[in-house]
């Protein structure tokens, strides 16, 4: 048997960034679901969090589990999972694009913190900004303009 321990740090938004979870009622809700979700699929949710337009969460992933497939699990389920509980008007929707960085143990707590955070982080600084500050952080601005 295998022993892994692979963290990986995902962050996506809503499509076209539109405020869909800007309660904290429904963040609440829609992050209790992933959570749940995820477990009964076998992913591991260490922590999740996110704000209004965007969710961010610490996934260690499984010996078989790619993050492509991660993400789609989750993303996928519960964009449907939304619309069918018509908890807000307008058809929900995460955007395609993700950021997925990998996390070393040593630093686990500053990341869980920081998703623990979101509301009060985001309350000093954008989404956008926080999007442009990871681009550069991770090097992946290099990516976006191939």
């Amino acid at each position: 048997m295998p022993f892994i321990k692979v963290y990986i740090h995902f962050v996506w938004s809503t499509k076209n960034r539109v405020p869909f979870l800007e309660t904290r009622e429904i963040r609440q809700v829609m992050w209790n679901h992933i959570r749940e979700n995820a477990k009964e699929k076998g992913i591991h949710i260490d922590f999740i969090n996110g704000y209004s337009e965007h969710c961010h969460c610490l996934i260690s992933l499984g010996v078989d589990q790619t993050i492509q497939k991660v993400m789609q699990l989750i993303k996928g389920e519960s964009s449907f999972w939304m619309n069918n509980q018509k908890l807000i008007l307008n058809k929900f929707e995460w955007q395609d694009e993700y950021f997925a960085v990998s996390v070393s143990e040593s630093v686990l707590d500053k990341v869980r913190n920081y998703i623990k955070n979101q509301e009060q982080h985001h309350s000093k600084k954008t989404f956008d900004e926080e999007y442009d500050e990871f681009i550069i952080k991770y090097g992946f601005q290099k990516y976006a303009d191939k």
